[in-house]
């Protein structure tokens, strides 16, 4: 890292220069991170308090929750604060604590992911092994190799991509420092760093998703094999809105990362970005709630039990 890249900002993409266009912007990205932000803890709460959510699924997707909270919080904030200011910079070591903690929290959610598809494979087609092979143990560690695998991908992302110069345009085509964005404005032409923290990234999310297929491959065919419509409904219902979720999470990933880097992104460029970067962890909490039976009790009976605790006190005093 070259002393000049040290002390010059960034400057991110922006989605218009008119002011008051710029302040809109920032009204409705707030809307979305607190919508984001309540239906995510709102999860996180329920599966916590409610005994009902204790389980190895509730708990995979309570991780995926935090996962969530803590990815919208790394980009979005910035975005509506240079909104709000009109000044769309961001410093050096901001720009790599972007990079370190949105690869870290990106391959995380990956592992949970894949973790989560293996827990309905056991529930699906091991019902009579679930507690022995999905124990609080194996759950535990699970989680644990996820954040292990994102922290390791973040520091190798972030040094590969900051070992490199960059002495020509500081102007990210991008609302948040992300690599492709990074190595775009670089002027080193050797990139064995971040080349070989690319390859090992790709073969990690290669194997996540040929697992999570697998995993679904052996759903599905012991799904077609059970001889009660309604079980084999339940089953699927409990497959779907993690189904959603995957689909939406490595389409977006995709776009993110094969889609070009253009010289001067223009509007569509902004929203492809916004659409991977901001939806899916915005869109998770609304697609396990509305598909998600035992989410949306544990809800009720929340509810229920402070009315019920206001009424209670109301009565006393």
């Amino acid at each position: 890292m070259t002393n000049h890249s040290v002390e010059t900002d960034f400057f991110l993409m922006e989605f218009s220069d008119s002011k008051q266009l710029q302040v809109v912007q920032g009204f409705l990205f707030l809307l979305i991170y607190l919508v984001s932000l309540m239906g995510n803890l709102l999860i996180i709460m329920l599966v916590t308090l409610d005994q009902c959510l204790h389980t190895p699924m509730y708990f995979f997707l309570k991780n995926l929750s935090f996962l969530d909270v803590c990815l919208i919080s790394i980009t979005v904030p910035k975005l509506i604060l240079s909104s709000f200011s009109h000044r769309s910079t961001i410093s050096f070591p901001g720009c790599v604590c972007q990079v370190l903690f949105v690869v870290s929290f990106v391959a995380s959610e990956i592992s949970i992911l894949t973790a989560m598809s293996y827990d309905r494979y056991v529930a699906i087609c091991h019902p009579l092994h679930y507690d022995d092979i999905m124990n609080r143990a194996v759950c535990v560690q699970m989680v644990a190799v996820s954040w292990l695998f994102g922290s390791l991908f973040g520091f190798l992302y972030s040094y590969g991509t900051f070992s490199l110069s960059f002495c020509g345009s500081r102007k990210v085509p991008q609302f948040f420092c992300d690599v492709p964005a990074l190595l775009k404005i670089s002027c080193s032409m050797i990139h064995v760093a971040i080349d070989i923290s690319v390859i090992f990234g790709g073969m990690y999310g290669f194997f996540c998703f040929v697992s999570i297929v697998f995993s679904y491959v052996y759903i599905f065919n012991t799904l077609l094999r059970m001889p009660l419509l309604q079980g084999r409904s339940k089953a699927f219902s409990t497959c779907m809105p993690h189904l959603i979720v995957v689909s939406t999470f490595f389409v977006t990933a995709v776009i993110a990362y094969l889609k070009p880097v253009p010289d001067s992104p223009q509007l569509l460029d902004f929203l492809l970005s916004v659409f991977y970067s901001v939806m899916p962890p915005s869109m998770n909490p609304i697609i396990y709630s509305l598909r998600n039976k035992e989410i949306k009790a544990a809800f009720w009976n929340f509810i229920w039990k402070q009315d019920h605790y206001e009424f209670y006190w109301g009565k006393q005093s």
